[in-house]
């Protein structure tokens, strides 16, 4: 196991998204495309997600889920992803979600 310097570890910004949309991507069996609102002073966000062995894109609409903010785009399958979804591991991602509503982009601390 790396150990990350606390300096380094407070340049990741991990926000609160709402999934708005969820499809799976053609050619994939695993990704599906989000897009994910991050509240009013922040633009609505293509990420691209390797849940969909366990999850099916309607399942998850509405969900709020933590996301890695501001993490450098990647284009995946020729569709760029502006962040990432942090999921658990269980022989598979699962999802983690705030106990109680909570406004999109509200930050984990």
């Amino acid at each position: 196991m790396d150990i990350v310097p606390f300096e380094e570890f407070k340049k990741i910004e991990i926000k609160i998204g709402k999934i708005l949309s969820a499809e799976k991507i053609e050619g994939s069996d695993k990704l599906l495309k989000l897009q994910v609102d991050f509240g009013p002073s922040a633009e609505k966000r293509q990420i691209i997600a390797g849940i969909g062995k366990r999850y099916e894109p309607e399942s998850i609409i509405g969900k709020e889920c933590p996301f890695m903010f501001n993490l450098e785009p990647k284009e995946i399958l020729g569709l760029q992803s502006q962040g990432m979804i942090l999921c658990a591991d269980d022989n598979g991602p699962v999802l983690l979600h705030p106990d109680k509503e909570i406004a999109p982009g509200s930050k984990i601390k």
